[in-house]
């Protein structure tokens, strides 16, 4: 295996990719030479993405759908040739205590955390296959693995379920060539992270409980993701890659 980490002429579609950790990740998936396919519902995002791609001396491409939307996600991917990696990354999180968590914002959680992370991965999946393998790549969070007093509870359900789907789709998609596996970071600096970490006392009480003593960066987990997706990882699938600078391992 002359170069096990490299991703040339691979194709990739990242989710979730106009900002944060999704450009990260699409980012490094383009440094490592794949072509990228960036979604996102906001073209804009994605064509500034793409374009830093392209400054880098990388490949990418905008495809701008919701992946809440069944018949957008059918339409799109058939109109996908290739799909050797996909990164399921889009997602939210908005806190609220468990005894006050509302009909509304459990249900939108659970529709693009869990609903449209299977619908995705199930389209990506079936391209997969047909082409005789590939690898997807689900994005959940430390708190996939542990609980948390800090009002996540919505939050941290959905990415169990992550977890759990991502097991159930290795065992049954691996005799057919297809690696499943989920990347669980911990807190990273992002535009959704960013007006809870600005509040003193809940970054304090994050950086308490992160053994390495700092947050993750958007950089670390593209890299993770790059391994993940590499023949360097071929051996992998089912598991769960802790980027949680040793949350779990409290």
């Amino acid at each position: 295996m002359d170069a096990p980490f490299r991703l040339d002429g691979k194709s990739a579609l990242v989710t979730g990719a106009g900002r944060g950790l999704g450009r990260g990740i699409a980012v490094a998936l383009a440094a490592a030479g794949a072509e990228v396919v960036l979604n996102s519902r906001t073209a804009a995002e994605l064509e500034v993405a793409a374009a830093e791609i392209a400054a880098a001396g990388g490949a990418a491409r905008v495809l701008a759908f919701d992946v809440t939307d069944p018949a957008a996600v059918r339409t799109a991917f058939a109109g996908i040739e290739r799909l050797d990696i996909l990164v399921n990354n889009a997602g939210l999180n908005r806190p609220q205590p468990f005894l006050d968590v509302d009909e509304a914002t459990l249900d939108r959680l659970i529709d693009l955390n869990i609903r449209a992370l299977f619908r995705v991965a199930q389209a990506g999946a079936r391209l997969m296959v047909e082409a005789g393998g590939g690898v997807i790549v689900n994005v959940s969070s430390q708190m996939g693995h542990v609980g948390s007093e800090l009002n996540r509870s919505a939050y941290v359900m959905t990415k169990h379920a992550v977890e759990g789907l991502t097991k159930a789709m290795a065992v049954e998609l691996a005799p057919k060539g297809v690696r499943v596996v989920s990347i669980a970071p911990t807190f990273i600096m992002t535009a959704m992270t960013r007006p809870f970490l600005d509040n003193p006392d809940f970054s304090k009480w994050v950086h308490d409980r992160i053994p390495l003593g700092r947050l993750g960066t958007v950089e670390e987990v593209g890299h993770a993701v790059v391994f993940l997706a590499s023949p360097a990882a071929a051996l992998i699938t089912g598991s769960s890659l802790l980027a949680d600078g040793g949350w779990t391992a409290w």
